[in-house]
C-alpha cells in the first residue's frame, strides 16, 4: 500500500495522478472512497473492475462547489440550494436528472446522477487542486465492509490504486443518506442525516422508497463483513460478536449506547470480529427507533 499523509505536496501529487487516470484511494467523513475523474470514462472504468461491481450500479459525483452541479444535473430545483445551505459539505448525496454529457458509466445507465460534496479537507483539497469532480465510491470489494480507517483497506484495492491518503478514522462512519430529487422528494438510502432533518429544512414530508435502484448501497445484502452473522435480542457466555451489555468473553465488544457513535465505530469492529476467523458472530439489536434507522440498514444488509 503506497500509503501517504495529506500535506499540500501530497495531495496536489494525487490531483495530478487523477487527472492522468489513476485511482486513489481518499478519505471522506462517511467512509473512505476509491476515486477517479468522473469525465474520464476509462478511469471510471477501472472502479468497477477493481471492485468487481456491477456496471449497473451508479456512482456518487463528488464536488468541491455547488457551482459544479450544473456540469452533471440537466435540472437544478429551488430545494438544492435549501439543502445544500443546510448540510453541504455534508453526508447527503442528492439525486437529479442527469447532464447529457454525464457517461452512463458513472450513472450506470439511468438517466440520474448522484452528486454529494464530501465534509473532509484532503479530499476536497484533491479535488480543488487539480480542478477535479470524483467519481468515488467506498474503497471496498463490491458488497463488502466499507473502510472507515485505512487499516481496514483490502489489500486488493490498495495494491490497485497509485496512493491511498490517511486522513485519519472517518468522523461518521456510515454512507450518506441518498435523497432523490427528480419527482418529490424520497429517501432512497439512509445514512446519519435523518428524515425528520431533512423534512425541517425543506418544510415537506419525504418518503423512504429503497426499491427503486437510483443509487448505490441498495442491495439486499451490501456493506457485509465475511464472517456470517446474525442480529439477536442478547448474546450469551460463548457468543462472539457486538454488544450493549458487559462483554462476556473476549470475543465480544461493547458497543455505544449513542446511535451515531455506534454508526461511526460500527463497521471497524465488524473488520475487527471479521479478523478473527470466527466461524460467526451475533449483533444485540438496537433499540427500534428513528435515531437508529440508518444503522438498522447496514445492520439488515450485513446479516441478508
Amino acid at each position: 500500500m503506497n500509503l501517504l499523509q495529506p500535506t499540500r505536496e501530497i495531495l496536489a501529487r494525487t490531483a495530478q495522478y487523477l487527472r492522468d487516470g489513476h485511482l486513489a484511494v481518499l478519505p471522506t467523513e462517511t467512509v473512505y472512497g476509491l476515486a477517479a475523474d468522473a469525465t474520464n470514462p476509462d478511469a471510471v472504468a477501472k472502479i468497477f473492475s477493481l471492485k468487481r461491481r456491477p456496471a449497473d450500479n451508479p456512482l456518487i459525483i463528488h464536488i468541491s462547489s455547488l457551482s459544479q452541479i450544473d456540469q452533471f444535473a440537466a435540472q437544478i430545483p429551488d430545494t438544492v440550494q435549501v439543502l445544500a445551505e443546510a448540510f453541504m459539505p455534508g453526508p447527503l448525496t442528492m439525486v437529479l436528472p442527469k447532464h447529457p454529457s454525464v457517461s452512463e458509466m458513472v450513472t450506470g445507465g439511468l438517466n440520474t446522477v448522484a452528486i454529494r460534496m464530501p465534509d473532509h479537507s484532503a479530499c476536497l483539497a484533491v479535488m480543488e487542486l487539480g480542478e477535479l469532480c470524483l467519481a468515488m465510491p467506498s474503497a471496498n470489494l463490491f458488497m463488502g465492509l466499507s473502510p472507515t480507517n485505512v487499516n481496514m483497506i483490502d489489500s486488493e484495492i490498495a495494491n490497485g490504486v497509485a496512493m491511498v491518503i490517511d486522513g485519519g478514522p472517518c468522523s461518521i462512519g456510515i454512507e450518506s443518506t441518498v435523497l432523490d430529487l427528480t419527482a418529490e422528494p424520497s429517501i432512497l438510502r439512509l445514512g446519519s442525516i435523518s428524515k425528520a432533518e431533512i423534512e425541517q429544512v425543506l418544510r415537506v414530508s419525504v418518503s423512504e422508497d429503497s426499491t427503486v435502484r437510483k443509487a448505490p448501497g441498495m442491495y439486499r445484502r451490501h456493506y457485509s463483513p465475511r464472517t456470517k452473522c446474525t442480529i439477536c435480542s442478547s448474546l450469551g457466555p460463548k457468543d462472539a460478536g457486538l454488544v450493549f451489555d458487559r462483554p462476556l468473553n473476549e470475543t465480544q465488544i461493547q458497543m455505544p449506547n449513542n446511535s451515531a457513535e455506534y454508526a461511526r465505530q460500527l463497521y471497524a469492529h465488524m473488520a475487527e470480529l471479521d479478523a478473527k476467523g470466527l466461524d460467526e458472530f451475533k449483533i444485540q439489536a438496537p433499540p427500534e427507533t428513528v435515531e437508529w434507522a440508518a444503522v438498522w440498514d447496514r445492520l439488515t444488509k450485513a446479516t441478508a
